[in-house]
């Protein structure tokens, strides 16, 4: 009779370790859900496990070394050894990690040690037996393993795997994101300053034209009016000196916090002045779609599905019933001399099968919750892609676009240059208007400023070409 109950029970598990290795219905799922830009990015063109990290990190790839800038290097440097951002996003990668363990740690089997002295009494008014004491030694090693058959916990491990890589795609992005904010808050930094040059300039030179009217109106060549629009023009250009130089405080009070420090403890270093770097090389990034697969963002999203698509395995394998292997080995004795002898020596073997028949329809909703989060996670993929090529495009589009503003604002500031000084020369003959000087020192002014906002601009769509295609365009 024993021989005929192992023997069903071998042909059970038998023919349900053959049901777990057909292919998996989430895996079957996950394929049919795919887009088409999904064969850039299979298992077999990425090899998952180790080329989706070579993407080196910005402290490698050294990027930003095209400015010719020391200080720049020597920021983004200290930034990404002390930035809190980069820290915490250390942490969140160690704790995906400890997860992944301890999905990993259900393989094995869980081993319990126990061991006491018991002393108990009877009583003798609750059954027909008398009164009575006992007392007994007792140390038991006790063993539960689940054994693995439907993938339950190869689901929920590889799942924790794929948002323990998620992590360090998130790394990789908090450091590309963070040498990007540190190199675009330094440049706005230097052309504040060179803006800040500008308007000084112009105020001694308005200066100096306050004082030719003051002359003229004293030797009765020109009137009052002419006085008065050389100090309008002047105190308005002076007045915008304060917002200026609030705005490269505000620029350095960002770099510090990206740093990690507090704002005294870089602003002797950065108010020295320095010229924005001058580059405007041409760019060529080749197609967008044949590098920004390479962004950490869209690496993170397809890990994520890949976790949601083996979350929705595992919510299949709960139809399943649970295969399990208990037992204890130990001695129990009522004499502690007594305790190691042969016959105080007890054990128990215990295999177990356990299956949820009806949960009200728990388990069912269960699994279609997974696969709507599959479907989400999918969907989310398509928009990251959507949004790399668009961020792409636009950040090379707009690079292209300031260095054509720059080269016409060069010329527009040397034919105003030109305007102011002709028109003086011919004020001082008497032979235009004062208000055509006052024209010229405006235009030029205005014109000045965007030209180096222009320049800031210029290198800040650079900077943002960089982080759109996840780290520089060279291959």
């Amino acid at each position: 009779m024993k021989m005929k109950r192992w023997s069903v029970s071998l042909l059970l598990l038998l023919t349900i370790t053959a049901a777990a290795q057909k292919p998996s219905k989430a895996e079957r799922y996950l394929r049919s859900q795919m887009p088409q830009e999904w064969g850039a990015m299979s298992e077999g063109n990425l090899n998952m496990d180790e080329q989706l990290f070579q993407q080196t990190l910005p402290v490698e790839d050294e990027w930003w070394k095209v400015f010719g800038d020391p200080m720049l290097d020597s920021l983004i440097t200290v930034a990404v050894d002390q930035s809190f951002d980069v820290l915490m996003a250390i942490d969140r990668m160690n704790m995906a990690k400890y997860s992944m363990r301890i999905a990993r740690s259900n393989f094995f089997p869980t081993l319990t040690f126990g061991a006491g002295w018991t002393k108990e009494q009877t009583s003798g008014k609750f059954s027909a037996e008398p009164q009575g004491r006992e007392e007994y030694y007792d140390a038991t090693l006790s063993a539960s393993w689940e054994i693995d058959v439907f993938g339950r916990i190869r689901s929920q491990a590889r799942a924790e795997k794929e948002l323990f890589y998620a992590s360090k795609e998130d790394y990789t992005s908090t450091m590309i994101s963070l040498a990007a904010q540190v190199a675009s808050a330094y440049i706005n930094l230097r052309a504040a300053q060179q803006e800040l040059i500008v308007i000084q300039k112009n105020c001694e030179e308005q200066g100096v034209v306050v004082k030719i009217t003051e002359a003229r109106f004293n030797a009765g060549l020109a009137s009052k009016l002419d006085v008065a629009q050389a100090k309008s023009t002047y105190y308005s250009t002076k007045a915008s000196i304060p917002a200026t130089e609030l705005g490269i405080v505000q620029y350095m009070n960002t770099i510090a916090i990206l740093l990690g420090v507090y704002p005294q403890q870089v602003k002797s270093i950065l108010s020295e002045v320095r010229p924005l770097p001058e580059y405007m090389e041409a760019v060529g990034v080749g197609i967008p779609v044949d590098m920004i697969c390479r962004r950490p963002d869209i690496r993170a999203a397809y890990r994520d599905v890949r976790a949601q698509a083996a979350k929705v395995g595992a919510a299949r394998a709960d139809f399943a019933p649970t295969i399990a292997v208990n037992g204890s080995v130990g001695y129990m004795a009522k004499d502690l001399k007594d305790f190691f002898n042969h016959k105080a020596f007890t054990y128990e073997i215990a295999p177990a099968l356990s299956w949820t028949i009806f949960q009200g329809g728990s388990i069912i909703n269960s699994m279609k919750s997974a696969k709507a989060d599959l479907d989400q996670v999918i969907n989310q993929y398509n928009q990251t892609v959507l949004t790399a090529v668009q961020e792409t495009d636009n950040a090379m589009e707009g690079y292209k676009s300031y260095i054509k503003q720059v080269l016409e604002l060069r010329e527009t500031c040397y034919q105003y240059q030109e305007a102011l000084n002709l028109s003086l020369n011919l004020y001082k003959e008497g032979l235009s208007p004062f208000q055509n000087v006052v024209d010229a020192q405006k235009s030029l002014l205005t014109y000045q400023s965007q030209l180096v906002q222009a320049k800031g601009n210029c290198l800040i769509q650079l900077i943002t070409l960089y982080k759109a295609l996840g780290g520089g365009w060279k291959n």
